[in-house]
């Protein structure tokens, strides 16, 4: 039986927080903030599935490397207390397989994007 759970957060630096070292979190990958100068590295980490970078039709295509993406945000953002990102953390059913929980999540991110 499915549990149903979803979380949204707001990536805020008014939180201490940085779109670009969230993203290399969620993405297991190494990231430079040209923000504020740090290297946040979680090539080490483990756990990651699957991962995808999806933007609308009119988006440029440099944005496809989130590092361009996330930093191109930190820069447009200039405020102290900014509001970065969101991040949705969803509960996906264990009855389906990981190509279908894919699928579910990419019609999800289509709709609201």
């Amino acid at each position: 039986m499915a549990i149903y759970h979803m979380q949204a957060k707001v990536v805020s630096r008014g939180s201490g927080r940085s779109a670009v070292a969230a993203s290399a979190y969620m993405s297991c990958s190494r990231m430079y903030n040209d923000y504020d100068g740090i290297q946040h590295d979680y090539t080490r980490k483990q756990g990651l599935i699957y991962q995808e970078v999806m933007l609308p039709p009119m988006a440029p295509l440099e944005w496809n490397d989130r590092e361009q993406l996330w930093n191109a945000v930190e820069e447009n953002e200039k405020t102290k207390d900014s509001r970065l990102a969101r991040e949705f953390v969803v509960a996906l059913p264990v009855e389906l397989d990981k190509d279908s929980n894919i699928s579910l999540l990419q019609d999800f991110i289509k709709k609201i994007l």
